[in-house]
């Protein structure tokens, strides 16, 4: 599976920007997919997972209320809605494709990745 993450840009805090996660295959709506981020020099951490359905939903602490996660299996596309965005959650966003139709909070669950869409937010 061949995921394109895009949707980043420049916004200043308090702005919203909705990412995309595209994928190459039909067997994407199989999977759960997750979104996570890393800012320089920090690990890669979880943003927020979504299960092969659209069922179940799992968020970060950081992000919940802010930020929503949602899929369009006939277009093959996950989407992240981010709302009143802060500079703490300036990043690369990377979205990726678990093993299996449920996926968590850890990297190990997910084998597919896609390229990274950088999110700067102003102060």
């Amino acid at each position: 599976v061949s995921l394109q993450a895009s949707g980043g840009g420049l916004v200043q805090a308090g702005g919203s920007l909705r990412l995309s996660c595209a994928a190459s295959r039909r067997t994407f709506t199989n999977n759960a997919v997750g979104w996570f981020r890393q800012a320089p020099g920090k690990d890669r951490d979880f943003v927020a997972a979504i299960s092969w359905s659209g069922g179940s939903t799992n968020y970060a602490d950081s992000v919940k209320g802010r930020f929503t996660i949602s899929r369009d299996n006939t277009k093959n596309t996950v989407y992240l809605q981010m709302n009143s965005l802060k500079p703490e959650d300036t990043a690369v966003y990377f979205c990726a494709a678990a093993r299996g139709p449920y996926g968590g909070r850890g990297l190990y669950e997910y084998n597919y990745w896609g390229q990274g869409t950088l999110v700067t937010v102003s102060s």
